[in-house]
């Protein structure tokens, strides 16, 4: 599976290959034509209640994780598109948290490999 997460921040890469916004808000301070978006997928970003929740929360990582894979089966279908996708080209999951080791591209990303294998 050829699937890479990456804050939105960063400089586009050559080898970003179908870049996806998974973020359910558009990231501040970022111009739409700078971000080089393939798709933005509203539909797979956390709740707004959950979003939120965790921002209020960030040492209550597990729990994310948890209540968004719960959020994710409901939409499945989106999923396994964007798995299929990463099967035979290269896709990054993009977002706007400063925390690489906390945020929903890495729950997204993991779930994307569980349902792809």
């Amino acid at each position: 599976m050829k699937l890479q997460t990456k804050r939105i921040y960063d400089a586009v890469a050559e080898d970003d290959g179908y870049r996806v916004l998974i973020d359910r808000l558009w990231p501040r301070g970022l111009a739409k034509d700078e971000a080089q978006l393939d798709d933005w997928l509203k539909s797979v970003a956390p709740s707004d209640d959950l979003r939120q929740w965790f921002h209020d929360n960030p040492s209550c990582w597990a729990e994310f994780r948890n209540s968004y894979l719960a959020e994710l089966k409901e939409h499945q279908d989106s999923c396994r598109e964007l798995a299929e996708k990463a099967k035979s080209q290269q896709v990054t999951l993009l977002y706007a948290s400063k925390d690489r080791e906390h945020n929903n591209a890495v729950v997204l990303a993991q779930y994307l490999k569980m349902l792809a294998s």
